[in-house]
């Protein structure tokens, strides 16, 4: 597992090469956070998913400083935020003002989930501002859906990378044990 995971995700070589990272080059290069094991690839996918749900672009932002605070791997905390895109954004939206409103139940009002709105000719700047206007108005059911809805899935990633990664553990023993129990010809 681990083989397959380094064969798609950069090496800490990468930072040490990058004249911008160069001032964090102490904090990044914590072995920490380039080691894969089971429990950083676990807790690399939990901040992933769950940094992944934060709006506008600093997911990754968001990730890389809880990687580096829980040290778990950051290339794949990193890369587990991609699951958020233009495609999946709305619908996860959705989902988590529909959990925001149910979590407050009447104290969520009557607030009607409305699409965020369309990056235009005005500029990244003036889109933005319209989309930090639009979470503004989804208000309250918005935002505890989306700390809900970021820890459902971060326990999820978390549990179900343990899971498949003790699998494929046990099933490498099991296969090893019989190797070893079948007589040389």
């Amino acid at each position: 597992m681990r083989k397959l995971l380094q064969t798609y995700l950069p090496d800490h070589q990468a930072i040490r090469s990058n004249r911008w990272l160069a001032p964090f080059a102490d904090t990044l290069l914590h072995p920490r956070l380039w080691h894969l094991n089971r429990r950083s690839a676990a807790g690399a996918v939990a901040v992933g998913m769950f940094c992944g749900l934060i709006p506008g672009p600093f997911q990754m932002l968001g990730a890389a400083i809880c990687a580096v605070i829980f040290r778990v791997n950051l290339p794949l905390a990193l890369f587990t935020t991609l699951y958020t895109n233009p495609l999946t954004i709305v619908p996860l939206y959705v989902v988590a003002f529909a959990l925001g409103k149910l979590a407050l139940g009447e104290m969520g009002g009557n607030a009607e989930f409305t699409l965020p709105p369309d990056y235009g000719a005005a500029g990244l700047q003036a889109w933005i501002g319209a989309l930090i206007d639009w979470m503004i108005g989804l208000g309250m059911p918005l935002f505890l859906g989306l700390v809900l809805l970021a820890s459902l899935l971060a326990l999820v990633g978390y549990v179900v990378v343990r899971i498949l990664w003790r699998g494929y553990l046990v099933r490498s023993w099991r296969r090893r044990a019989a190797t070893r129990r079948l007589p040389e010809a």
